[in-house]
């Protein structure tokens, strides 16, 4: 093996807004995949639902576009 430490691949430094905004999606991204642990948890300690309890698809697609809606544009 070798004495030597791994190289690491030059990265471009990002501005402070770039850096903010990259930090904000993460933030967003880890509260979706909290929301999701939560409820596989959930889940797995009572079982499903009854479908009685649950949205209409349509109804759910329909406020989920509403809500994108509502959002301001973002640039990819």
């Amino acid at each position: 093996m070798s004495e030597q430490p791994a190289l690491v691949p030059d990265r471009q430094p990002l501005d402070e807004y770039a850096a903010a905004s990259v930090r904000a999606y993460a933030a967003d991204q880890r509260a979706k995949v909290d929301v999701l642990a939560s409820v596989l948890e959930d889940i797995a300690a009572h079982g499903y639902p009854s479908p009685e309890t649950g949205v209409l698809w349509e109804e759910a697609r329909d406020a989920h576009l509403e809500r994108l809606a509502g959002e301001q544009p973002r640039v990819a």
